[in-house]
């Protein structure tokens, strides 16, 4: 057995579960970090993005925050953790270990990602959709390098949550507005 293959994997697989569980455990306390400002929405978009099993309603929060602060900043700032809390995904495919139940759309992805890895990536991180994680599966089975995976990935994750940003940003005056009358 090749241990210096061996060991990663498995490193990267604990990881990903350590943080899976830890999100699980750390239940009501990730809804009060919403009162912690921009730090509160890095913590909570990474914590909505890094497990794949129930993921936290962290578009709401940008929608909802970005009349509160500077849009671009709440933008940035959730893209960023987004991106990073997509990482569980990535170790658990890089470590090989990731359980599938779409197999047929996983290989679809991977066929993608093998073809054209950072432009999927960036495409399925700035549009809402349900196999952003098999992509990060797919590329961290293909072990297409991490900082190439983040920086995609974040690049996609910002142009998303700013648009949703300034979408709140407009609706929330608009709404106050409504309300008042």
């Amino acid at each position: 057995m090749n241990w210096r293959k061996v060991l990663p994997r498995v490193g990267a697989f604990l990881i990903a579960v350590a943080i899976t569980v830890a999100i699980f455990l750390a239940g009501d306390s990730i809804a009060r970090v919403g009162r912690w400002g921009l730090l509160g929405i890095f913590i909570i978009s990474l914590v909505g993005n890094a497990t794949v099993i129930l993921p936290a309603p962290s578009l709401a929060l940008v929608f909802a925050v970005g009349g509160m602060f500077p849009p671009w900043q709440v933008g940035l700032v959730a893209g960023v953790g987004m991106a990073l809390g997509e990482l569980t995904g990535y170790l658990a495919g890089y470590a090989g270990s990731a359980v599938i139940e779409n197999r047929t759309r996983y290989e679809q992805i991977k066929r993608y990602m093998a073809k054209y890895g950072l432009l999927t990536i960036f495409v399925l991180s700035a549009i809402p959709n349900p196999v952003m994680d098999l992509a990060g599966i797919a590329a961290g089975a293909l072990k297409m390098p991490v900082w190439q995976f983040l920086l995609a990935c974040a690049a996609g994750k910002i142009v998303k949550n700013l648009g949703v940003a300034y979408l709140g940003a407009g609706a929330l005056p608009a709404l106050t507005g409504f309300f008042r009358h």
